[in-house]
């Protein structure tokens, strides 16, 4: 392949760029060797011509295909260069948010600075057990990598994470050992893991600070082992550190903190033990302030400092021991504060005695104050002959005080991890171990010091073991595949390590200037320029002859020489040193005397790992012998060569975190600083490494699969892949170096993948085209025969249409004359009429004008006659009206006048107080008062026509004399006063008129005014009428209204009920999984105790073993069980001293138990033979007629005692009932108000009525037992001197069986006994369904067990009865016998007596001593083949109908014994066959069949409703066993789990394989990303795949078995809706976490074979178990993947179909997408963030993987059987012939 093929048109490269280091272009012409430049297109459209060094003919790297990028290995590209690890990188970290990226061996983590849900307890699980190359990158993998290679080469593990400050690196090693913590728990109750985790905050504190880079920076480096045994369960930890950075503790740059337990100390400084330290704020401190700001946003000290402080405490440090360390911590603060103050000479300095802080140091390390002021100021000088006390100057004194203060921090770190390192230590032998290793990276700062040198030096070492690791797998690779391969040049960094540590490097310089009296910072210098300077790894700067540079593996780093000899030194005065080995508090002490000898830690293995020693990372200082004190160079070489040792014993595995940004910005990413870690970290290296050989690699299968489209079509002849894979690669690349054949896979150099992705491609555009021309020519021959056609047919049309338009032409023109003929005489017609009636018109209207005309004179003349005779009349009235006005203006002057005195005096009145209180009396009030004014209206009326009549007679008279005086006027001659008087008089008139008027209107308006007054009175009547309806209605609402809300709620309240009830039986049933791990657990235990027994030497015993049998939930569950005392103590003897120390108690308690039960046992016996001694005297001395009878007086007195016993007994049930009931109700009362929840209330009213009718029929019993013992004790003294002979014992209700007093009494007192003993007796649900979840209901559930011991001691009483009464039958039939056998010899012939055959009762009979056999037989021996045709559940009935003939024999001991036998056998044989699906489907039917028939045949109706009349007869009569039934629901609830965990055992190893990558759709997996290749090293070669067949096949098989076994159908359902749903979670995990099977094939394929799940179940009849429903959060992801994912629109349809995903679920499946191929597009981020703000509403949970252990709660419907006992055969094979049938 030439360069001009690769170089070609349209070819992506990579240049440099000085912003974004490398940049994309694209050729836009062929390159042709010879060229100076390329033409090139950048991504902004640009053109750019790049020149070419034509000498080194150095052309741009080439671009991977879109299809390779975003690749879980950078390994796996084609070009494996640095621009192709950035940009895969980035496009990772932006587009699809991935943090974790492999590279070979390395695992590269950037970090987010976000909180990311991908380390939960769900991630865990689903990376246990995963191989490394199945799942996402993830540091869990790497985790599971190492714990594997531990299981299986049992060699230890080293995780090395590696990276600068602020990458991350304490946050992966700390999820790395969670991981170890989770996967790898402590086999015992010591809780190592715990600790483990715990010292994590303890370190963080003491060793992380806040830097620039990063708010929580490790300032030391640390090695952590964790031990496993042989089970590899972690049993012990040891921690090593490195290079504690002391000078923080005196200084701190700006922006920067100290160490986090100062800041801690000072927030919780105000608690009440703190106070001694005298803390303050930390701005008040010197040591604290110097970096500006104290504080970080987002972390609590306070919060954090507790934490802290209970890490401690987990860790075992005594409370008096943290106080010490905070003393020592807060002195340190003081000491930092201590002011000194210079003397005037400037050689000697002084503190001034009332220093308050020097004494709170002095206080708090309990050192003498004088010493510690004069030697801080003071130091001493030895010579050979004498000693000098020397002042010191102010820089000294402060020099001294810091190296004093940084070496008490140092010792205290010291300490602390020391006794870290004590609580983490085990005394058992480790067995192997894997260390976590997180140091820090390379580091280059603008002033490069001490520091950074031992980190970097520490750097080159380990890059140095990692390059040798990395060059190390490649030959184990190609020697595996037997692959011929050359040696491969690596960098090798050995020069530049012999530069620091060889003899006469840097640090033995460095060490030898220390040594010198006068050795300076310069001179050294000097020497190493004068060394080494022709050292190609070592130069001197030119500006500078203090400074030099070492050319590391890395980088170039200028450090600068001053302070190394100090640093180095780490010098602190013997005197201060000596002051506070004086201290008076021992701690204080102990860390500055003198360190003995080191004891290694212990770290076994096997090999050669057994034999390195662990030791402390730092050695011990002596202050006391300054000669020859190690230097820190030296201690730092020391313990770097002790881990090199350790790591080279170990199998490592890498993680580089990487820190994308310097502003800690979320998914942020700067390429200049990622490529300068990358650089730095050796990731690069590693690519290199990988490119220089055959980085890529694919298996013959995949290939053959992925390129068989450039395969001939002869060559697919051939059946053998191999061979057709070489032949088309020998046919497509010319070069056999470029490629090698090895035994399972082929081998590729850098490029040439893709070269066969772009021969690839063009096959594919080839073929494409070939397709796109064949089509187009038919399409457009098609498109040709179709237009001819039309064409054709226009034609036809149009000539036609033409013909048929000619033919209406001509019809057209002659109806057209036609028209036009008559339109014509239509128009000449019409205007003729028109001026015809024009002139018509005109007449009639001057005819009528003239008319008119006349008519308006004659109307006009007419008019004007009226308007004379009306001017006329007017001004006749209006001389009247005259008249008139004047007479009224009078009138109502007058009128006024009154008005206004009567309107003052109302006015007056209505300002009274009287008048306002009427007016508010009431309406009644109201009603009187305008009474009153009608009445006063009616006077006014009279008065005023009284005024008027006198006004009439007035005017009379006056009209008389007026009249008189026109009489005179008349007669006066030469006056005309007639028209004056008649004005008058007519004025008069019409004032009289007027009076007449008002009267009228006064009249009007008190009638009106009373109508009104009494229509108001009606209409307030009428609304108060209307108010008390509105009223009614109201209230009838609101009733209404509140019994619907009452409704509602009782019907939320159902469904929370509900919702809580399942949960509650969830809860139960996870207690009971609980409850049967620890049950297991302690049996292995036990076990593991016995063989340490037999075992001679020191034996050592679990701390997590407890007594499961005392801790017992089953009251039904006595005693007897563990045995007698002499037998516990022996069992205690067995069990250890430590498990005996725990359960002495019970013990004691059993033992006290089994004591007062002897006891009783014998004074029951003594007084049983007491009774028959006095009945076989009484027998001897009486006469045989009154054997029996007894005393009256006595059997009265017995009576009355018992009546009395009863009743009293009854009254205090009574009382007791009613007191529970009024507590039950006030709790009720306070859990509504405080929860709202009434469901708990009902349960416990509805249990406290059955109570309360339970004991009403008690006491209507008692009532009967009284008239009877008073009618029994009647006839006795009315009978015995008529019939002396008759019984006259007391008879009981429904029985006439004679009784003995003194047993009735021993009953009385079982009775009384057994209540006492039941006091304390929980009960549960026999369903197991509420368990213990009600508080409260265990004081209800004691009473109705007392009333259930009352009836059952009622039933021995009975059968006590039963027994006497049998005696006495025998005793008559003796006599009977008797009597026969006299008239025998009367008899003259034999008579042969037949038997007569008696029917089965369905019971079976076996002897005590048959226990054992039956339940070895029945139980433990039992298969389940031996029952194969047999009636399902036999073992099941055959118990029941032992049970039964011990109930009828009424023997509990007996009962006790079976079902305790039984259950334990069953625990047994499942615990032996705890793999075992038959066996466990067989005794899950058999123990859920027993249940069923406790309760089908316990009597209760409420389980009878289905019997037969025979099958009630087989019911139990003397005992309920309702205990031992809820005994039996948690054994099946037990089984239960036990079957899913197996059947999900055999599911799982199938599931990921069958669903995602089997080909069920033949062709889809051919189209599997390129690239891909298994990278776990613990993969077996073997092909372990499966198929969907072989899912369907194990479920089949479970389906048959639990069938056959007669498992009931409710429980089927239940067992596969279980394992569907773990179908599903497991196949979505997998998906979620693997970005190979996120593409549109795999969608494909889920559907297939969820389709094909679906069909199973409906050929099963199972689908109405639910199993469908769990199936469909996995159907919508497989629609997300086959969906459109581009538009506005897509994303909408994606939000309303994927309704059961999550959203973070969602988001992660698109940003897992991967395209098929170069032709399809990827899901863009628009597009995600899209999805991401339509889907921000809701409220998803956090998790991110669905919980694959999460089962869903069972429950066991009763079930009936229809078999009746009598109907069962027991089969020969059983060996149950000691079995009789009764």
């Amino acid at each position: 392949m030439s360069v001009g093929e690769l170089y070609s048109q349209c070819t992506r490269v990579w240049i440099p760029d000085p912003d974004e280091v490398w940049r994309s272009a694209e050729l836009t012409k062929n390159y042709k060797e010879g060229d100076k430049s390329l033409q090139l297109r950048l991504e902004d459209e640009t053109i750019l011509e790049y020149p070419i060094d034509v000498q080194c003919n150095q052309l741009p790297f080439l671009r991977n295909p879109d299809i390779l990028v975003g690749e879980n290995d950078l390994t796996a590209l084609s070009y494996l260069h640095e621009p192709a690890v950035l940009h895969n990188l980035k496009v990772r970290f932006l587009e699809s948010n991935h943090i974790y990226t492999y590279c070979g061996i390395v695992l590269v983590a950037i970090n987010p600075y976000e909180q990311l849900p991908i380390y939960g307890q769900d991630v865990i699980y689903a990376y246990s057990g995963q191989n490394m190359g199945d799942m996402d990158p993830h540091i869990f993998a790497v985790a599971e990598e190492a714990y594997k290679q531990m299981a299986r080469d049992e060699k230890n593990q080293s995780i090395i994470v590696s990276g600068e400050s602020g990458a991350g690196k304490t946050v992966s090693a700390k999820y790395a050992m969670r991981y170890f913590a989770t996967v790898g728990g402590s086999a015992s109750e010591t809780n190592i893991e715990e600790k483990v985790l715990a010292s994590s905050p303890i370190m963080e504190a003491i060793g992380n600070a806040k830097t620039t880079r990063n708010d929580n920076s490790s300032r030391f480096g640390k090695y952590i082992q964790i031990g496993f045994d042989k089970r590899y369960h972690i049993i012990g930890a040891n921690m090593r550190t490195y290079l504690l950075e002391k000078s923080r503790v005196v200084f701190q740059a700006d922006d920067e903190r100290n160490y986090h337990i100062f800041y801690q100390l000072c927030a919780a400084a105000g608690l009440p033990e703190f106070k001694e330290l005298a803390l303050t704020s930390a701005e008040d401190f010197f040591y604290t302030s110097q970096g500006g700001d104290t504080s970080i946003e987002g972390v609590d000290d306070a919060e954090d400092f507790e934490k802290t402080r209970q890490a401690f405490t987990l860790l075992g440090v005594r409370e008096s021991h943290q106080i010490s360390v905070f003393k020592i911590i807060a002195s340190i603060l003081h000491l930092g504060s201590v002011e000194i103050q210079a003397e005037r000479d400037g050689d000697s300095c002084s503190i001034s005695p009332q220093d308050e802080h020097l004494s709170n140091f002095c206080r708090l390390l309990g050192v003498e104050h004088s010493q510690m002021e004069h030697w801080l100021c003071h130091r001493k000088l030895v010579t050979t002959s004498e000693t000098y006390v020397k002042t010191m100057s102010l820089q000294q004194v402060i020099n001294a005080r810091n190296a004093l203060a940084k070496h008490i921090y140092a010792q205290l770190f010291s300490w602390i991890v020391e006794h870290i390192n004590k609580a983490l230590h085990t005394s058992l032998k480790q067995h192997s171990f894997i260390g976590v290793l997180d140091i820090y990276g390379f580091e280059t700062f603008e002033v490069n010091s001490f520091e950074q040198f031992c980190i970097n030096y520490a750097n080159e070492k380990l890059q140095q073991q990692f390059n040798s690791h990395v060059f190390k797998l490649e030959q184990e690779e190609y020697m595996k595949e037997q692959i011929p391969w050359t040696l491969i040049d690596f960098y090798d960094n050995q020069p530049c390590i012999d530069l620091i540590e060889a003899k006469l490097g840097i640090l033995d310089l460095l060490d030898e200037e220390c040594k010198v009296p006068k050795g300076t910072d310069q001179n050294w210098a000097q020497k190493l320029y004068d060394r080494h300077s022709s050292s190609q790894h070592f130069q001197k700067p030119r500006m500078s002859n203090t400074a030099f540079i070492i050319v590391h593996f890395a980088d170039k780093v200028e450090y600068l020489s001053d302070g190394f000899l100090e640093k180095n030194r780490d010098t602190v005065y013997e005197e201060q040193i000596n002051i506070l080995k004086a201290s008076k508090f021992p701690l204080v002490a102990d860390l500055f005397h003198d360190d003995k000898d080191p004891v290694p830690a212990t770290t076994s293995g096997k090999g050669s790992s057994s034999k390195i020693s662990v030791r402390s990372a730092r050695p011990p200082m002596k202050a006391s012998n300054k000669e020859h004190k190690k230097t820190v160079g030296h201690q730092f070489r020391t313990s770097l060569h002790l881990l090199m040792e350790t790591l080279n014993a170990t199998t490592p595995h890498y993680v580089r975190c990487i820190k994308p940004n310097d502003e800690k910005l979320p998914f942020h990413f700067d390429p200049k600083r990622a490529v300068q870690q990358l650089r730095a970290c050796g990731v690069l290296e590693t690519i290199r490494i990988s490119a220089a050989g055959y980085p890529s690699r694919w298996a013959y299968h995949d290939f053959f699969n992925r390129y068989r489209v450039l395969v001939k079509k002869r060559e697919l002849a051939n059946t053998d892949k191999k061979a057709i894979c070489r032949s088309v690669l020998e046919n497509l690349i010319k070069d056999p170096d470029k490629f090698q054949f090895g035994r399972t896979k082929i081998f590729f150099r850098a490029g040439q993948v893709a070269y066969l992705e772009k021969l690839r491609a063009d096959k594919f555009r080839t073929a494409t085209i070939m397709i796109q021309k064949t089509v187009r020519g038919w399409l457009q021959k098609v498109k040709y025969r179709r237009l001819k056609r039309a064409t054709l047919t226009l034609q036809r049309y149009c000539r036609g249409h033409l013909a048929r338009r000619l033919a209406e032409h001509l019809r057209r023109t002659r109806a057209a004359v036609v028209l036009q003929k008559h339109y014509r005489m239509q128009r000449a017609r019409q205007a003729y009429q028109r001026v015809r009636r024009a002139a018509v018109v005109i007449q009639a209207f001057t005819r009528a004008m003239f008319v008119r005309r006349t008519y308006r004179q004659i109307l006009m003349e007419h008019k004007a006659t009226t308007i004379q005779k009306h001017v006329r009349g007017w001004m006749a009235r209006r001389h009247f009206r005259q008249l008139r006005d004047a007479a009224i203006v009078i009138q109502c002057a007058f009128r006024m006048l009154k008005a206004r005195q009567e309107l003052k005096a109302l006015r007056i009145e209505a300002r009274s107080a009287e008048h306002l209180k009427r007016l508010n009396v009431g309406m009644e009030n109201k009603v009187v008062q305008l009474q009153r004014k009608i009445d006063e209206q009616n006077k006014e009326f009279k008065t005023l026509s009284e005024q008027l009549s006198v006004t009439t007679s007035t005017y009379t008279m006056e009209v008389e004399r007026l009249k008189k005086e026109l009489a005179h006027y008349q007669q006066s001659p030469g006056e005309d006063p007639s028209l004056s008087l008649q004005e008058e008089v007519e004025s008069l008139r019409m004032e009289l008129q007027r009076a007449h008027s008002e009267r009228k209107i006064l009249e009007d308006a008190h009638s009106r005014e009373k109508d009104e007054l009494r229509k108001r009175v009606a209409d307030l009547e009428q609304e108060n009428a209307l108010l008390k309806d509105e009223k009614e209605q109201l209230n009838n609402q609101i009733l209404c209204q509140s019994k619907d809300e009452f409704a509602q709620n009782s019907a939320k309240e159902n469904l929370l009920m509900k919702k809580e009830l399942e949960e509650e039986r969830s809860r139960y049933q996870n207690l009971v999984k609980e409850y049967s791990q620890l049950e297991q657990r302690y049996d292995n235990l036990r076990d593991e105790m016995t063989i340490i027994k037999q075992t001679p030497g020191h034996r050592r015993n679990p701390s997590n073993q407890s007594s499961l049998e005392s801790d017992s939930n089953y009251p039904s569950i006595s005693t007897s069980d563990i045995g007698d005392t002499e037998d516990a103590l022996q069992q205690v003897e067995e069990i250890g001293l430590e498990k005996a120390a725990m359960d002495m108690t019970v013990f004691l308690k059993l033992q006290k138990r089994v004591r007062e039960l002897e006891q009783e046992r014998k004074k029951l016996q003594v007084q049983l033979e007491k009774r028959e001694q006095q009945d076989s005297k009484k027998v001897q001395v009486e006469p045989p007629q009154t054997d029996i009878d007894l005393d009256p007086d006595t059997d009265l007195a017995y009576n009355s005692l018992k009546r009395q016993e009863l009743e009293s007994e009854n009254k205090k049930l009574k009382n007791d009932l009613n007191e529970l009931r009024k507590a039950v109700a006030d709790q009720a009362m306070q859990n509504n108000s405080s929860h709202g929840s009434p469901d708990s209330y009902s349960l416990l009213l509805n249990q406290l009525k059955l109570a309360h009718e339970e004991l009403e029929v008690r006491k209507e019993e008692v009532l009967i037992l009284r008239t009877q013992i008073v009618s029994a004790d009647q006839r006795r003294l009315a009978g015995r001197n008529a019939e002396p002979n008759i019984n006259a014992r007391s008879s009981w209700p429904n029985s006439e069986k004679h009784v003995d007093q003194e047993d009735a009494i021993e009953a009385y007192h079982g009775v009384c006994q057994t209540n006492s003993k039941t006091e304390d007796w929980g009960y549960l649900n026999e369903d197991g369904e509420l368990g213990l979840a009600y508080q409260g209901l265990k004081q209800v559930a004691d009473l109705k067990e007392l009333v259930e011991k009352l009836e059952k001691n009622e039933r021995k009483l009975k059968k006590q009865l039963k027994i006497y009464m049998k005696k006495a039958q025998d005793l008559e039939a003796a006599q009977a016998l008797a009597q026969s056998e006299r008239k025998r010899h009367e008899l003259n012939r034999q008579v042969t007596v037949q038997r007569k055959e008696k029917d089965f009762q369905g019971m079976l009979e076996y002897h005590k001593e048959d226990e054992a056999l039956l339940i070895r037989n029945l139980v433990t021996d039992l298969k389940p083949q031996m029952l194969s045709g047999a009636v399902p559940c036999l073992p099941a009935y055959i118990l029941y109908m032992c049970i039964r003939h011990a109930d009828y024999a009424n023997d509990d001991l007996k009962v006790h014994s079976l079902l305790t036998s039984t259950i334990n056998g069953i625990k047994k044989v499942l615990k032996k066959h705890n793999d075992d699906f038959e066996m466990t489907s067989f005794w899950l039917s058999n123990t859920c069949r027993l249940l069923h028939c406790l309760k089908q045949y316990s009597g209760d109706e409420g389980f009878m409703t289905q019997n037969t009349a025979k099958q009630n007869e087989h019911c139990l009569k003397n005992f309920d066993l309702t205990e031992y039934r809820q005994v039996l629901s948690d054994l099946s609830i037990q089984i239960y789990q036990q079957l899913i965990k197996i059947a999900e055992g055999m599911l799982q190893p199938m599931i990921v394989s069958a669903m995602l990558e089997n080909e069920s759709i033949q062709g889809l997996s051919g189209v599997k990303p390129t690239g891909y290749r298994k990278r776990s090293s613990s993969m077996a070669d073997g092909d372990n795949s499966y198929c969907l067949e072989a899912i369907i096949r194990q479920m089949n098989a479970f389906h048959t078995v639990m069938c056959d076994q007669g498992l009931d159908p409710e429980i089927i359902l239940q067992v596969f809706k279980q394992l569907f749903y773990m179908i599903n979670a497991v196949t979505l995990n997998n998906l979620l976490l693997r970005k190979d099977v996120c593409s549109w094939s795999t969608g494909m394929q889920l559907r297939y074979n969820i389709s094909q799940l679906e069909e199973w179940l409906r050929g099963r009849n199972l689908h109405q178990s639910g199993a469908v429903q769990t199936m469909e959060p996995l159907i919508q992801a497989a629609q997300l993947l086959q969906l459109k994912k581009k538009t506005q629109e897509d994303a909408e349809a994606i939000c309303s179909l994927c309704t059961s995903l999550s959203t973070q679920q969602i988001v992660k499946i698109l940003n897992l997408y991967t395209p098929l191929n170069e032709f399809e597009e990827r899901v863009t981020v628009a597009f995600i963030r899209t999805i991401q703000a339509q889907l921000q509403e809701r409220n998803d949970p956090q998790q991110l993987l669905l919980d694959a252990k999460h089962m869903f709660p069972v429950v066991f419907p009763f079930n009936p059987s229809s078999l009746t006992m009598d109907s069962i055969h027991i089969p020969a094979c059983l060996n149950l012939e000691f079995l009789n049938e009764v």
